[in-house]
């Protein structure tokens, strides 16, 4: 399942009844011009799988992962936005700037507002449904 996914696409693993991660995801689909990304919610069979093959601790780490295929390599939390931002265009892109903020402190502010995502933004009883032309973005 995993070595099905193109080697030119990134893989975005997002917490499906999250609204701000359905917002940020469409986003990310509006400015993602040279189409890279691919998404799927954590909660799909192709989420749990690379949540198994990697070992990743769900307590931890419970809204956004990103897999590049390419390298065989997952990028959770700050790590994972910043490098999503860094693909998009301008002035998305201009993200990177924060890689230069160290991990630990990027994350602290990344956990505060994951913690609070459900309160602040709210959530949905289901995973989102892509509209048919979104469709072909989206793995089960």
């Amino acid at each position: 399942m995993i070595n099905n996914i193109p080697k030119d696409k990134r893989l975005i693993l997002f917490d499906g009844v999250c609204n701000l991660c359905n917002s940020s995801v469409l986003y990310v689909i509006k400015r993602d011009k040279k189409n890279k990304f691919l998404f799927a919610p954590l909660q799909s069979k192709i989420g749990e799988t690379i949540i198994n093959e990697f070992n990743i601790d769900t307590t931890e780490v419970d809204s956004i992962l990103l897999f590049n295929p390419e390298t065989y390599k997952i990028y959770s939390k700050s790590a994972a936005a910043l490098h999503v931002g860094k693909s998009l265009n301008f002035p998305t892109n201009l993200m990177a700037a924060f890689f230069i903020i160290p991990a630990f402190i990027r994350n602290w502010f990344y956990d505060y507002i994951a913690k609070n995502r459900y309160k602040w933004y709210g959530k949905r009883d289901a995973c989102m449904i892509p509209t048919p032309e979104l469709k072909a973005k989206f793995l089960d």
